[in-house]
């Protein structure tokens, strides 16, 4: 499966907000759900299918967390390609960030 993929280190309640061309499914993981997703195996995320933008998801907590995009699509999607869309990714800081 191909997605889009940014790591990003969160505090708790920083918001990712995204942008996006078409619908997708926007996943916000910690490292770990993040290896299994990548695997094809069972993880745990915040977020889901969007259809509606600017789409927001809160950080539930502080440390790194990794947002992917991926295409919501009832047909088969290439296994050699990124996604065909265009999108942003913003993070609104809710407090300065504690990473020294």
């Amino acid at each position: 499966m191909k997605f889009i993929h940014q790591r990003e280190h969160l505090n708790e309640d920083d918001i990712v907000v995204i942008q996006c061309s078409q619908t997708c499914n926007i996943r916000l993981m910690n490292d770990a759900n993040f290896r299994s997703f990548k695997n094809g195996g069972r993880h745990t995320y915040h977020g889901g299918a969007f259809d509606t933008f600017p789409a927001r998801i809160t950080a539930p907590s502080t440390g790194f967390w990794n947002i992917t995009i991926d295409t919501v699509s009832n047909r088969a999607i290439s296994v050699t390609r990124k996604p065909n869309l265009t999108h942003s990714i913003k993070i609104i800081r809710r407090s300065s960030s504690k990473l020294s």
